[in-house]
């Protein structure tokens, strides 16, 4: 970690979220998560937050930007994956953000640029890529702590050690896996908790947040240097 943090830090992009209130504008604000940003930092990233802009050329955008990280966030419209709304679970659904989330990840996956896609940026990246959500979950994994084992790609993801003790909170997951997605680890229901994704560069998922406890769980931390090594190498 030391190595990492005393280089030159890789710019990595994080889509910003669009949020209705915060106590710090007063109005209708964009965000991303605190932890988030610090575990970035932490494995020696500079976190930089983007607006959603539709329309927007990532040639130019993402000029000097190393790497992306596709955050959590609310739900997306299930309108984007062929299905009606069938859920009062349903929340914050945006269909700006949705169409600039879509465009970015494909941007990133079609160019190779590292990706690291967490909770809504998880299922969103598999609703591009062709795939389908579940709408409401029977048991929601809000506040949800167990441990996950990574089946493949030990190496590329930095991991010591293939058990996970993964902090979900969503109450929805993927369906439908999209062509080309890899699944390589799964929750003790079932539920798909990490995949491999088809680019020509790093790209990888994960359905659980690594942002909350990165600073007492290594292999968190870990998942963040991986991307942040993949980013100093562009």
């Amino acid at each position: 970690m030391e190595a990492i943090i005393s280089a030159n830090r890789p710019r990595i992009a994080i889509l910003g979220r669009f949020a209705d209130s915060t106590s710090v504008t007063r109005y209708a604000g964009l965000v991303n998560a605190r932890r988030l940003v610090e575990g970035i930092w932490a494995a020696g990233g500079e976190p930089l937050t983007l607006l959603p802009v539709s329309g927007s050329d990532w040639a130019s955008r993402l000029e000097g930007i190393d790497a992306i990280v596709m955050p959590g966030g609310s739900d997306v419209n299930p309108e984007r994956y062929g299905q009606k709304p069938q859920s009062d679970e349903l929340y914050g659904i945006d269909d700006l953000q949705d169409e600039v989330d879509l465009s970015l990840v494909k941007y990133a996956l079609e160019t190779g640029i590292p990706l690291l896609s967490i909770c809504r940026g998880f299922q969103i990246t598999n609703v591009a890529l062709g795939g389908t959500l579940v709408q409401d979950m029977e048991v929601h994994h809000r506040h949800h702590v167990a441990p996950v084992t990574i089946e493949k790609y030990l190496t590329e993801l930095g991991l010591s050690s293939p058990t996970v003790e993964a902090s979900c909170y969503h109450h929805q997951v993927i369906d439908q896996v999209a062509p080309g997605v890899e699944v390589i680890a799964r929750s003790a229901e079932g539920h798909i908790e990490a995949v491999r994704y088809p680019s020509k560069g790093w790209a990888f998922g994960v359905q659980w947040h690594p942002e909350d406890n990165f600073d007492t769980n290594p292999q968190q931390l870990e998942l963040f240097q991986a991307l942040v090594r993949e980013a100093q190498k562009n």
